[in-house]
């Protein structure tokens, strides 16, 4: 399937629910996507997040989706989950809040998307940007008011999935995001505002 193909078939978006953790299940596959991660990076020290690799991670994951907590969204095309793109607040990332190099720049609350995992079938094809649009539009249902990622600046043309997963800059400008600090030569920090109605 090519990019127009992609663009003309229907898209759905799903947060991530106990009723649709099968089909995060079979995204991440048996390798719980990027080495056993299972979107889990972010959330757990290094040290919990080396041992509970594989299985472990799946199953801290499982808890948060049974506690209710959305921990990010699903697209769907024809029935199956074919992307993922976690997205919470930022309070949610214990190892994001840890991190010195992606330290808060203010303390303005926000909204956090760290993470990306699109089947392979379905790569290149512009379905990461999609996703951003659905998960600003979440965002804004659950009221939150600023969305910031951390993309990766690349500078090689082929770049191996497991160091995309955070998406790039140019990408993130298409949506919308402005640059707001680079604190390593290595990644920036971008934020989208959601107007307010009134």
């Amino acid at each position: 399937m090519n990019s127009d193909d992609l663009h003309k078939a229907s898209l759905e978006f799903h947060p991530l629910t106990k009723e649709r953790w099968a089909d995060f299940e079979e995204l991440f596959g048996e390798r719980g996507a990027y080495g056993g991660c299972w979107c889990m990076w972010w959330r757990l020290t290094r040290r919990e997040f080396e041992k509970g690799q594989g299985e472990g991670n799946r199953e801290a994951m499982r808890s948060i989706v049974w506690s209710d907590e959305v921990p990010g969204i699903l697209a769907y095309q024809g029935g199956r989950a074919v992307g993922w793109c976690s997205v919470a607040p930022r309070e949610n990332y214990g190892s994001l809040n840890r991190s010195p190099v992606l330290k808060k720049i203010d303390d303005r609350q926000v909204w956090s998307i760290v993470c990306f995992f699109v089947s392979k079938d379905h790569r290149h094809q512009g379905l990461m940007l999609k996703l951003i649009h659905a998960a600003i539009d979440y965002i804004q249902s659950q009221g939150g008011k600023v969305v910031e990622a951390y993309p990766t600046i690349h500078t090689s043309k082929r770049v191996p999935p497991v160091s995309s997963y955070m998406g790039f800059p140019q990408m993130f400008e298409k949506a919308g995001f402005i640059e707001c600090a680079q604190p390593s030569k290595s990644k920036v920090v971008m934020r989208y505002f959601i107007e307010s109605d009134s």
